[in-house]
C-alpha cells in the first residue's frame, strides 16, 4: 500500500461536487466568492488526498457544496487510519 492520504475528506469533495455538476475551476470560484482563495489546483489536491484540510477548510468545504459537514466524512474509521501515525 502507498501513503495514506492527508485527509478523509477529499473523495467525498470530489463526488459530492461531481454530483452537483460542478467542475473543479466551478467550484473552486464559488470558493473563492465565500473569501477563501481556493485554486483549481489546490482543490485537485485536497480531493486526491495529497493536501490536509483545516476544521474551518472543511466546513468551507461543506458549505461551498451546500451539504452538512458529516456528509463529507466517512461513516467508519477507514483500516490504513488504524495503522498510522498521526505525526507523519
Amino acid at each position: 500500500m502507498g501513503k495514506p492520504p492527508h485527509n478523509l475528506v477529499g473523495p467525498a469533495v470530489r463526488r459530492l461536487r461531481s454530483e452537483k455538476k460542478l467542475t473543479q475551476e466551478r467550484f473552486a470560484a464559488r470558493c473563492n466568492v465565500m473569501g477563501w482563495d481556493l485554486s483549481r489546483g489546490t482543490l485537485a489536491k485536497i480531493e486526491a488526498g495529497v493536501r490536509r484540510v483545516s476544521d474551518l477548510e472543511a466546513m468551507l468545504l461543506a458549505t461551498a457544496l451546500k451539504v452538512h459537514i458529516r456528509q463529507l466524512y466517512p461513516e467508519r474509521l477507514p483500516a490504513w487510519a488504524l495503522s498510522t501515525k498521526l505525526n507523519e
